[in-house]
Parts: structure tokens; sequence; C-alpha cells
């Protein structure tokens, strides 16, 4: 992370607003604007914030809507349309759809929303995930991994690998009846289907 995005990350996590933040850049450097620092002032400045708390992140996917994109991620990996489930292609997914270089850096919801959304969509478009929400659907098929897993099920019916009829029994035989199904019980069996996917994929 370079020192003026690690600032920027601080003063959010930090709930520094930009007068109290130029205030603290003053009392460091003696310049209130990034801007006009040397590489050696604004490390300074991190220093000063790490000093107030700051706790940059080093490793791994951080930050508050991280592991939602990470799921969503997953699940499009399983449902054949992500080619690449690791970390970094996630992280190059997000700065197109963002702009932000990485998932610490993404603190914002409006700016979160614009990659979940965009995976979302992409997964309806690509794979055939119904998000839709409503009474009238049975209980089971209000989690996210229920509409993922049924719409793993129907291209494995388009590629003629499962039967039509036997999603029941299949999640039965691989989690638990799929009335007790929780969203906790789903990724097991999406990632059996993902798997199925992709050998039908490669076949």
């Amino acid at each position: 992370m370079s020192a003026l995005a690690a600032i920027h990350v601080a003063n959010k996590q930090l709930g520094l607003d930009e007068d109290t933040a130029r205030d603290l850049y003053e009392r460091v450097t003696g310049k209130r604007s990034l801007r006009a620092m040397s590489e050696r002032e604004l490390q300074l400045v991190v220093a000063a914030q790490r000093d107030a708390g700051f706790k940059p992140a080093e490793k791994g996917l951080q930050g508050p809507f991280a592991k939602k994109l990470q799921a969503l991620w997953i699940a499009a990996w399983n449902l054949g349309i992500v080619r690449d489930r690791r970390d970094s292609a996630l992280l190059a997914f997000v700065k197109r759809q963002t702009g932000i270089e990485h998932t610490r850096f993404l603190l914002d919801a409006e700016d979160a929303a614009k990659a979940v959304d965009a995976l979302k969509a992409w997964m309806t478009r690509e794979a055939g995930v119904d998000w839709r929400e409503g009474n009238h659907l049975p209980a089971w098929l209000h989690t996210s991994g229920a509409k993922i897993a049924l719409a793993q099920w129907h291209r494995l019916t388009l590629a003629k690998a499962v039967d039509p009829n036997g999603f029941r029994k299949f999640v039965w035989h691989n989690a638990k009846p799929l009335d007790q199904m929780l969203e906790r019980d789903w990724p097991a069996v999406m990632n059996k289907l993902g798997e199925m996917i992709r050998k039908a994929v490669d076949a």
C-alpha cells in the first residue's frame, strides 16, 4: 500500500474529517496539503496515524465488504462463469467496477454496492441466478445459497448431466432435507455442484 493510499484509509478508519486530517498533516509536517509533501513527509503522516490507532491490513482480503464479495466470487466460480477463483482475480474485478485497488480500501457502502451488484448481475445474465424475493417462494428458496444452487442445477440440467427432478434428493444426500437447509448449509452443496459443472464444461 502506498503512503498516500494508507493516509486516506487511515482517515476513514480513524473517522477524521478533512479539517481534522489537515490539522494532523500540519502538526507533523508543517504542510496542510498531501500534494505538497515529499514521500518522507507522507510516511511521517502515516506514522502519526498509526500512533493515533490506525491499523492497516497487510494480508488477504480485508474490509467490511470482503467476505460478501469473496462468497459471491466463489459462487460465480462454482457456477462456471468465473475462471480464476483467486483473490487477485476478485481484486481485479473490484478495481474495474469501483476504481478501488483493494477490498481493504472499500469502506463506503455505495462503492461496495457497485461491485456486489455488478457481480450479481453477471451471475443472473450468464448463469440464470434469480435474486428476486417474494412470498410466493418456498421458505428454503429465500437464501442466497439456495438461489445459486438452483441455478447450478439448471445449468447441469441443460448440460444433461443431472435429472431435472433430482434437486431435492441431491441436496438431502449432500447436506440435509431441503426444508431444513439454512444459509450456512449451502456452501457444501454449491461446492459439489461446482465440481460437477466444471467437469461438464471441460468435457
